[in-house]
C-alpha cells in the first residue's frame, strides 16, 4: 500500500480530503446563515440571539480555518469558491430569517446536519489511523452536540 509523508494511505486519504472539502462547504454554508441570522433577527430576544450568533459565526470561522489547513496538511486543496460551496451543500440555505424560532430551528437542522458528515470523516479517519483528523472531528462533535443540546433546550424540544 501507497503512503503519503504523514504515513497515511494515498487513495483512502484522497477520499477524506473529498469528506472534508464537503465539510467544508457545508461550514461556509452555515457560516453565512449564521451571518443573515446576526443581521436580520428582530423582536423581544434580539440582545441575546444577536450576540449568541455572533459567537457562532467567529466559532464557525475559526473551524472552517481548520478545515481547510487540514485538507492543504493531507495534500489536498480546500475549496474556495460560492459555487462548489453550493454544489457540494447538505444545509438549508436561510435567507431573510428574522423570527428568533426560524432562526434556531435552522441552527438546529444545520447541526444536524454537520454532525452527520462529521460522524463520516471520523469513521473513515480512524479506519486509517488518521489521528489528526480524527481529533478534530471529535472536537467538533463534542462542542457541535452541546450547541444542538443547549438550542433544543430554548426550543423546549428533546434531544
Amino acid at each position: 500500500m501507497k503512503t503519503n509523508s504523514l504515513g497515511l494511505p494515498v487513495k483512502e486519504t484522497k477520499i477524506l480530503i473529498a469528506e472534508l472539502n464537503i465539510l467544508l462547504s457545508n461550514f461556509q454554508i452555515y457560516y453565512q446563515n449564521l451571518r443573515g441570522l446576526h443581521w436580520n433577527i428582530r423582536g423581544k430576544r434580539f440582545f441575546d440571539l444577536h450576540l449568541k450568533f455572533e459567537e457562532l459565526y467567529n466559532d464557525s470561522q475559526l473551524k472552517i480555518d481548520l478545515i481547510a489547513e487540514r485538507v492543504l496538511t493531507l495534500g489536498g486543496t480546500p475549496l474556495h469558491t460560492f459555487d462548489d460551496y453550493v454544489k457540494n451543500k447538505q444545509i438549508k440555505v436561510g435567507k431573510d430569517i428574522s423570527n428568533d424560532e426560524v432562526a434556531i430551528q435552522l441552527i438546529i437542522s444545520s447541526l444536524t446536519e454537520l454532525l452527520k458528515i462529521e460522524r463520516v470523516i471520523l469513521k473513515q479517519a480512524a479506519e486509517i489511523d488518521d489521528e489528526g483528523t480524527n481529533s478534530m472531528m471529535s472536537d467538533f462533535i463534542k462542542e457541535q452536540e452541546k450547541t444542538l443540546w443547549m438550542m433544543k433546550a430554548w426550543t423546549e424540544e428533546e434531544i
